[in-house]
């Protein structure tokens, strides 16, 4: 792809935190706020994606993820499939989201069945971006039951 609008970048302390300039490259008009989240974060944090959008749009534009570069490899692949759905759309963490990555007990590590239901879902042409939970929800739970009719994933 010649204008890729997702990077994942895998980078250790050093490289991340020499990283601005090449960051602004790849997200033109980056705001300070962002580039500060993407240079200093917590140790305790494992690993983060940000997503843009344009214009006050609905939708993501652009997404950066960071993966540490110190990470064992299965936490590296827990990180890489969590920041990836996060970046493709589902980007909340929620304690009500079972079995799945999308909740902070980090019980999972990687995409389980419902979590690519989710995006299977998220991707549907019948759901639209900007629509409200009255608008998308009778349509949700049509494409939820055709999923789960369907057999494996």
């Amino acid at each position: 792809d010649t204008d890729p609008n997702f990077h994942v970048l895998i980078l250790n302390e050093d490289d991340r935190l020499g990283f601005e300039s090449d960051l602004r490259t790849l997200v033109p008009g980056i705001d300070d706020a962002s580039v500060g989240a993407f240079l200093n974060v917590p140790r305790d944090t494992l690993c983060l994606v940000l997503a843009f959008s344009q214009d006050g749009r609905p939708q993501y534009s652009q997404a950066v993820a960071l993966i540490r570069g110190e990470h064992p490899d299965l936490m590296r692949l827990a990180c890489i499939h969590e920041e990836l759905a996060q970046g493709l759309g589902l980007a909340n963490d929620s304690p009500q989201a079972r079995p799945s990555i999308f909740n902070d007990d980090e019980e999972f590590g990687l995409l389980t069945t419902h979590d690519e239901l989710l995006l299977k879902m998220l991707y549907d042409d019948r759901l639209q971006t900007g629509m409200d939970a009255a608008q998308a929800t009778p349509i949700a739970r049509v494409i939820a039951t055709e999923l789960t009719n369907s057999g494996p994933v």
